[in-house]
């Protein structure tokens, strides 16, 4: 709904961007205005609308040659391309010179029009003649989304923040109804598990085509078509009549769920600049994080009220998940900055009838099929060739595994030895939601870090900070906050000892695994810019695949080797990879040299 009144609105800024640039533009004949005289009138009024055309068209020419940004027009013969001089060969001088001067006229209007830059198409682009690229006015565009309002925009982050959240929620909800639902569907508990597990390959899955196609349609339309969808599935897997049909459901659904996961990364840094992401981006990090943390949270108490079903885990879902829909779809603005430039340029087509005018996204005409087909082929090319891909991939794949196995870890570690019941039981993920806050104390340290830097950068000619600045979540404390939480809560989970000290450990894990979540984020998309997305969608098919099939596995693997082993054994894991944040701020410039799709 917003993006439609946001469409709209764009009519209105262009008309003021023509009074702006050209004051009487409507005048001209490069500018057809759909509400202009009918025919009789323009013949009988036409000697006086030649005149005002005449001085407008003088007047734009002027303020043309005085720009320095732009050189002046083309004569006439200069701007028809070779095929245009062929279809004008025998055609009347004066029907010649009239189409002639029109397109003199446009290139014109084009030349003075601010943001659009006029060129010659090159040949990967197909065809010949001008183009006019579309572009936002300047740094204070109201159509440019990183001129927004900080209110504006921090209501748009704290909105895809909440679908993160809710799918998050989804991911994990089920998780607390296991031993219920395996006993109505009269299957073992690690069948049961699967449910679980396979929302989250789901999200793996999901994640490859959700970026091809925001990137094609725009956000808004992805966000609220996939949840529309993922909601219809999660309706279906609270009616399963069994457990073929709860699997088949939840993996589905888990697809349509994984908008946000790639998405939103996209959103926020559409809106907001590199420095800004010091203290926004978190904000999306905490919501990815909470959100599973939150499932067994609300799971636990539904599946232990004697007046609910176990089958409210999922009714609870698609309740708050039509709360979160309702609110994007009424108030959420498009933001993927190709698609409202091409929304400009089709206003600019309207409005003067020149077909030249196009967005970037444009000019080459790909069709989906080939975009989508690059967008498949990418995120696999860039997880076999770029190590700075692999090691992260990696490291986050460790924090999920253990994340997603401490669903079914939980009832061993606290339900079994302490004695907690399901609703308790859950209610300890609170430790790791609380850990998740902490590490938001970094934020201002780094934030004022990261200026001063800046300073520096910019006394040596560059505009922005390298990627390996990113890094330093990580390197103070967070990739040593997860072996070390894992070796405390492994080694005093007994019976002897209060509950309180494995709680304790689950904060520095919330602290451990989000620093390292922001690093590894941010990490790529400064590394990777323009191909942040695919590189995004590889680390999350790969730690989502990874989780949910460990999170099948979690039940024997803690009731064959107990808490305590397996918990090291994690342990071990996360501590081979603690020197992965400080070898890439040492070597990440060399390593990034030698990349063919990272930046230099």
């Amino acid at each position: 709904m917003q993006s439609i009144f946001q469409y709209r609105r764009f009519r209105a800024q262009l008309d003021a961007q023509f009074e702006r640039n050209n004051g009487k533009t409507k005048g001209t004949s490069g500018f057809r205005d759909p509400n202009q005289a009918s025919s009789s009138e323009s013949s009988a009024n036409g000697e006086d609308r030649d005149v005002e055309t005449g001085h407008v068209l003088r007047n734009i020419r002027e303020e043309t040659e005085e720009k320095e940004d732009f050189p002046p027009p083309p004569p006439e013969d200069e701007d028809e391309s070779e095929e245009e001089k062929e279809e004008h060969e025998g055609v009347p001088t004066s029907t010649l010179s009239r189409t002639t001067t029109q397109q003199t006229e446009g290139t014109a209007l084009g030349r003075t029009l601010t943001g659009i830059e006029v060129r010659r198409r090159k040949t990967n682009e197909g065809g010949q003649g001008s183009v006019f690229v579309v572009g936002y006015e300047g740094p204070n565009d109201p159509m440019n989304p990183k001129s927004w309002s900080r209110t504006k925009r921090f209501a748009v982050t704290f909105s895809v923040a909440s679908i993160g959240a809710i799918v998050g929620i989804a991911s994990a909800i089920d998780s607390s109804a296991i031993r219920e639902a395996s006993a109505e569907f009269g299957v073992s508990m690690v069948v049961e598990s699967m449910a679980t597990g396979l929302f989250l390959i789901g999200f793996g899955v999901g994640a490859l085509f959700a970026g091809p196609f925001s990137e094609t349609v725009g956000r808004n339309p992805v966000y609220i078509v996939t949840m529309i969808l993922y909601m219809i599935f999660i309706m279906a897997s609270g009616l399963s009549p069994n457990i073929g049909a709860q699997l088949a459901f939840r993996f589905i659904a888990g697809c349509f769920a994984a908008t946000p996961l790639v998405c939103a990364g996209g959103t926020i840094s559409d809106i907001w600049s590199p420095m800004e992401r010091v203290y926004t981006f978190p904000i999306f990090a905490v919501s990815a994080f909470a959100g599973p943390l939150l499932g067994p949270v609300i799971g636990g108490w539904i599946v232990q009220s004697p007046y609910l079903s176990w089958r409210w885990v999922e009714w609870m879902t698609l309740i708050m998940s039509g709360l979160v829909l309702g609110i994007v779809a009424l108030f959420q603005p498009e933001t993927f900055p190709p698609i409202l430039l091409k929304w400009k340029a089709k206003h600019l087509r309207d409005l003067t009838g020149d077909d030249r005018y196009r967005a970037e996204l444009e000019i080459r005409s790909d069709t989906f099929l080939q975009r989508l087909g690059v967008a498949l082929y990418r995120p696999f090319l860039l997880t076999f060739s770029e190590p700075i891909i692999i090691l992260i991939a990696l490291y986050l794949t460790i924090v999920y595994i253990v994340l997603f196995t401490f669903l079914e870890g939980y009832d061993y570690i606290f339900a079994q030895i302490h004695g907690t019941s399901e609703g308790i039981t859950g209610l300890c993920f609170v430790g790791i939601i609380i850990g998740l806050f902490t590490s938001l104390g970094l934020v201002p340290i780094i934030y004022k870090w990261a200026k001063e830097e800046m300073v520096k950068v910019q006394e040596q000619g560059r505009d922005k900070l390298d990627p390996e600045f990113r890094l330093w979540f990580s390197m103070l404390g967070g990739s040593f906050a997860i072996p070390i939480s894992l070796f405390w809560m492994a080694w005093t989970s007994r019976p002897d000892i209060s509950i309180w000290s494995p709680l304790a450990s689950s904060v520095l894990f919330g602290y451990g695994i989000l620093c390292i979540f922001i690093t590894s984020y941010q990490y790529i998309i400064d590394s990777y810019e323009i191909y942040a997305a695919s590189a995004l969608a590889s680390i999350t098919m790969i730690r989502y695949m990874a989780s949910g099939g460990m999170v099948i596995v979690a039940t024997p693997f803690y009731k064959n080797m107990g808490v305590h082993y397996t918990l090291t054994i994690m342990a071990c894991l996360s501590a081979l990879l603690t020197p992965v944040p400080f070898v890439f701020y040492k070597y990440g410039p060399w390593i990034r040299s030698k990349s063919k799709y990272a930046i230099k």
